[in-house]
């Protein structure tokens, strides 16, 4: 494997070689991602232009593009410059007015002379009852007409790229694709009825009807899996090196774990008892283990990681268990502490805040071992942090970490066993897409004891009201939060501030019940802040979506979200997760500015109808796709230039299967069809794979 095959080295070239694109256009078409002639082939057309001829603008449904053959009948030249160049000329069943704006008459005169049939293509629309067409696209003689498409494909642009240019481009491109050996499983293509992969190329770019530019036509099937497999191939390889590469063998006898389950107030759900097994069986096997735990807000993820931990310390060895903010690494320890104790296990923690002798001490305690379980920011990476024997390494949130930061966290430790916790329930496609080369455990239960949550949509008018509700319901000594969009009020904005709403419930409800937390406030007030809400001296809590993720404040029963419809669904179903926690019956209110716009007011009814997270992101990931649904780019989903995410889930789910199966045939791509697939790896440009197989 060691460069790219011959055979490929055409699409790989400069873009200057490809018909009508010089430097000028090549630097001008980087800004559609196009820097080779495969990038190229892979910009597929979005749209399509119906240009098969009609004997007349009379049997058009006008405005519309219409190819038709006019005889010129005369041109009228304007008086000025400023004013259009009009031909008028005749078609089959009546007149059409050709226009030109800053024409050159002679060069009019020359294309299209008094008396001569042409052929003319481009948009028709009535003005004053006349039809015109304004700079038709093609004026071309009867005799050359059949160049015009009859059904033109229409290409995504940028300034100074043309349709002309892309489509010349598109063609040149489709000259120099090859023909490959296939890769993709031969059942699979029969079964599917799926073309070739060049013949699926040339069929995409040369659309005969609308039907050609779905996702569900066999030619962009065939392209979206390709992507889809190329993909798939690279996490399974990514799968089998961590698999490969020796792990240990962490057999626990349970005797830790039987006690905490002594102490239990309840029983797991099956969910949980379920996702314990199958993760202690993984930990067991002599490869590393790779694995999601993917849970909804409160199903009781923390029990499933401390077990998971525990599993370390039986075997003898030490766990880590990583949080992406203070505050989180913090309530890991309060919810772990007690657990820990019940199973006679020293617990402690390490953030940033750590200095001097306190730090110094601690380090020492992990390096000889006297530290079982280590609860941690991102501090944990720092050089000087060693373990005496680290097995296995929990990480909450995947999404904040990078898989750069899961192998370094690996390296802690001989071939450390991975466990990524979730609270974001992700859509079955996503998570194919994002932790492919990962196992995946779900917690689709919740825990008893926990109350379901009222939802209710209130307008910004009815704030009063809300108020009044608050202060008998503090009266009754129950807690809230109150979350607001944005930090302070600017000019440009009318969201409701986080410092503004947080004075007027202070008036409102007494000056030492309301506190406030903001993304902006230094680490330390924020920790206040929070310590004085859990601690219960404050009442209500005023915070923008810093509380998102995993707060714990068992007595809090009330959430009022404000400007709710600017929050996207999966972040309004964190919010609301983070009541209910206790006995109280408790209610979520989502408070929005009307008028709503449709998809604002399909978000907060969902979140009334369902408590289910997996249905709520299946909707978020129909109404926003994918790229918002994750957030940005770094997020670890690929960005596919023709498959798509949302309508291709089942596609999606076949590519990894079958790249799965042909890694266990065939796991050092040898075979025939390894060697197809080899070759698809570097027209998909999987780097990553690349190496793998390089290095494997």
């Amino acid at each position: 494997m060691s460069g790219r095959p011959e055979i490929l080295f055409p699409l790989f070239g400069k873009l200057t070689a490809l018909d009508g694109v010089g430097p000028k256009i090549a630097a001008l078409m980087e800004h559609l991602d196009i820097e080779k002639p495969r990038d190229v082939l892979f910009t597929l057309p979005h749209s399509g232009v119906d240009r098969r001829p009609i004997a007349s603008v009379r049997e058009a449904l006008l405005p519309a593009t219409v190819t038709v053959e006019i005889t010129v009948q005369s041109h009228h030249k304007p008086a000025n410059k400023s004013r259009p160049y009009r031909i008028t000329a005749s078609d089959a069943g009546g007149t059409l007015q050709l226009v030109f704006f800053h024409a050159r008459g002679d060069y009019l005169e020359k294309q299209l002379p008094v008396g001569a049939r042409r052929v003319v293509s481009g948009k028709v629309e009535l003005f004053d009852g006349v039809a015109q067409m304004v700079h038709p696209d093609f004026i071309l003689k009867p005799d050359e007409a059949l160049d015009i498409p009859a059904y033109e494909p229409v290409y995504p642009l940028t300034a100074g790229v043309t349709q002309k240019v892309m489509y010349r481009a598109s063609r040149s491109a489709l000259a120099l694709a090859p023909e490959l050996d296939e890769w993709a499983d031969p059942a699979l293509i029969a079964s599917e009825g799926w073309p070739t992969w060049s013949e699926a190329m040339t069929a995409a770019h040369a659309p005969q009807s609308g039907a050609d530019l779905s996702g569900q036509s066999k030619a962009r099937q065939r392209l979206a899996y390709d992507e889809f497999f190329a993909h798939q191939v690279t996490l399974a390889l990514a799968r089998q090196s961590v698999r490969r590469a020796k792990g240990i063998e962490n057999r626990g006898d349970g005797r830790l774990r039987a006690k905490v389950l002594a102490s239990l107030p309840y029983a797991p759900t099956d969910a949980q008892s379920r996702s314990i097994d199958e993760i202690a069986a993984d930990m067991a096997l002599p490869q590393r283990m790779n694995r999601l735990l993917q849970g909804d807000v409160g199903s009781g993820k923390t029990l499933v990681a401390l077990m998971a931990l525990l599993v370390a310390v039986e075997a003898g060895g030490q766990g880590v268990m990583m949080a992406p903010t203070e505050i989180l690494a913090r309530q890991h320890l309060d919810g772990l502490q007690p657990l820990a104790e019940a199973a006679g296990v020293v617990l402690e923690i390490l953030t940033g805040r750590d200095k001097g002798k306190e730090r110094e001490a601690k380090l020492k305690a992990l390096r000889e071992g006297n530290i079982h379980i280590l609860v941690g920011t991102h501090a944990v990476f720092q050089k000087d942090v060693e373990f005496h024997d680290l097995r296995l390494a929990v990480i909450d949130e995947q999404h904040r970490f990078g898989v750069a930061q899961r192998m370094e966290l690996g390296s802690k430790g001989h071939a450390v066993d991975v466990l990524v916790m979730t609270a974001t329930p992700i859509p079955r496609s996503l998570a194919l897409a994002q932790y492919g080369d990962m196992d995946v455990s779900v917690l689709d239960q919740k825990p008893p004891g926990r109350t379901p949550v009222q939802t209710a949509l209130v307008s910004t008018g009815r704030l009063d009201e809300v108020v009044a509700k608050l202060r008998s319901a503090m009266a009754s000594g129950r807690q809230a939060y109150w979350v607001c969009p944005l930090v302070e009020e600017s000019e440009v904005s009318d969201l409701v501030s986080a410092e503004q709403r947080f004075a007027l419930l202070r008036a409102a409800l007494g000056e030492g019940n309301v506190g406030l937390v903001h993304g902006q406030m230094p680490p330390a007030d924020k920790d206040a802040a929070m310590a004085r809400f859990v601690a219960g001296e404050t009442k209500v809590l005023v915070a923008t979506t810093v509380i998102e993720v995993g707060v714990n404040v068992p007595n809090a029963s009330i959430m009022v979200i404000e400007r709710a419809e600017h929050f996207g669904l999966a972040q309004l179903h964190q919010l609301r997760g983070r009541v209910g926690r206790g006995s109280a019956a408790s209610t979520c209110l989502l408070m929005y500015q009307p008028p709503l716009t449709q998809s604002g007011q399909r978000r907060l009814e969902i979140l009334r109808e369902t408590e289910d997270g997996f249905r709520i992101s299946e909707e978020d990931l129909a109404m926003r796709g994918a790229g918002d649904v994750i957030g940005t780019a770094q997020s670890g989903v690929p960005r596919f230039r023709i498959a798509d995410l949302e309508s291709q889930v089942r596609l999606m789910q076949v590519a990894q299967s079958d790249a799965r199966k042909l890694l266990l045939d065939d796991p050092s791509l040898r075979s025939k069809r390894g060697e197809a697939v080899r070759v698809l790896l570097w027209l998909m440009e999987q780097d990553k794979a690349i190496r793998l197989i390089s290095v494997g």
